[in-house]
């Protein structure tokens, strides 16, 4: 990257507590953030009191970052966008938004999931709303990347992917800091999948926990969930390398254990036998695993890939199944070899 910070105009779309530490990061890094936010509780929190309270409470927003409603301001002219939506909301944004986009901006996906009706992920999503972009100049960005944490500065990784190096070594450039790393990737399919394939792992994790069913237990869960995460991400045209990485692993380790992690955290209720409705109902943000569950059954059915474990966790959630009938049906399966499965 050649252009001064002064000279690289930065735009982030999404105002919530991922959306939030983007924009902090890229504004504690100099650059002049247009921050397009939907909810105007939010926007107004952010100009009297610089803390997205709803969202990303305790952290004091950089006055760099500045929120707006006009999509004109957050996307127009813009060297790069960071697009950081709910999965379920994602196609809406980037239709609106894509009257603003022009032929030389990057699009950034820093979303993870798979819509529901048509098994895209947002970066298919970004290629069939707007229709100014190649799919060289879109990236996405994953990794292990607690939001409150990357807001407060502890150091972190993530990965950028993109068909085109260029575009991920301009993205990696922007984004990275003393405080967070970026490395690069040309597997976008891997990284995407990673991303959303992890949360529905991390419920999973979760019920193990609500269960008390011990450490013993959530190891062999994220090791053989990471097993079905490769088998989906090789049949969609993935590098498997990519899920023993930063967006792999990486992610599916932090997800599944971090009691920062919203969808271990609906898993762990489940476990302790509070229902789905409820729990929903009582969170503000968005815990994609519930609506990827969806998604991804539907996509292994599509594509004959054996996903025991997703299978349980879309059981629990949208067929009543209990906890305990998914773990004894994941136990008594038919003994295998683990190379063969994995």
């Amino acid at each position: 990257m050649h252009l001064p910070i002064a000279d690289i105009k930065v735009g982030v779309v999404g105002g919530g507590s991922w959306g939030s530490a983007v924009a902090h990061l890229l504004a504690l890094k100099g650059f002049r953030v247009d921050w397009w936010i939907w909810e105007a509780e939010v926007r107004e929190q952010i100009r009297e009191s610089r803390e997205n309270r709803i969202f990303l409470p305790g952290v004091l927003l950089s006055r760099n970052a500045a929120p707006t409603d006009d999509f004109g301001k957050a996307v127009k002219g813009k060297d790069v966008v960071m697009v950081v939506i709910p999965s379920h909301f994602f196609r809406d944004v980037a239709r609106q938004m894509a009257d603003f986009v022009e032929e030389k901006t990057l699009l950034v996906s820093a979303s993870k999931g798979i819509e529901n009706k048509t098994h895209l992920t947002m970066s298919a999503l970004l290629r069939a709303s707007v229709s100014t972009i190649t799919p060289d100049r879109i990236a996405v960005l994953s990794g292990p990347t607690f939001a409150a944490e990357v807001a407060r500065q502890v150091p972190s990784v993530a990965t950028v992917a993109s068909l085109d190096p260029k575009t991920a070594f301009f993205v990696q450039h922007v984004l990275a800091t003393p405080f967070f790393r970026v490395y690069t990737s040309d597997d976008v399919v891997g990284v995407e999948l990673c991303g959303a394939l992890k949360n529905i792992i991390a419920i999973a994790s979760g019920i193990v926990d609500g269960l008390k069913l011990g450490l013993n237990t959530r190891a062999a869960l994220i090791t053989r969930g990471l097993a079905e995460m490769r088998r989906l991400g090789c049949a969609l045209g993935a590098d498997p390398d990519t899920f023993t990485g930063l967006a792999g692993m990486g992610d599916l380790v932090l997800t599944c254990t971090g009691d920062l992690s919203r969808n271990h955290t609906v898993g762990k209720k489940i476990g302790e036998g509070m229902p789905l409705s409820e729990i929903l109902s009582g969170m503000r943000m968005v815990a994609e695993g519930v609506k990827t569950a969806k998604s991804v059954h539907a996509l292994s059915r599509r594509f004959d890939v054996e996903m025991p474990i997703c299978d349980e966790v879309y059981r629990i959630l949208y067929e009543d199944a209990s906890p305990a009938e998914a773990l004894h049906r994941l136990m008594t399966r038919e003994l295998k070899q683990e190379k063969d499965e994995a």
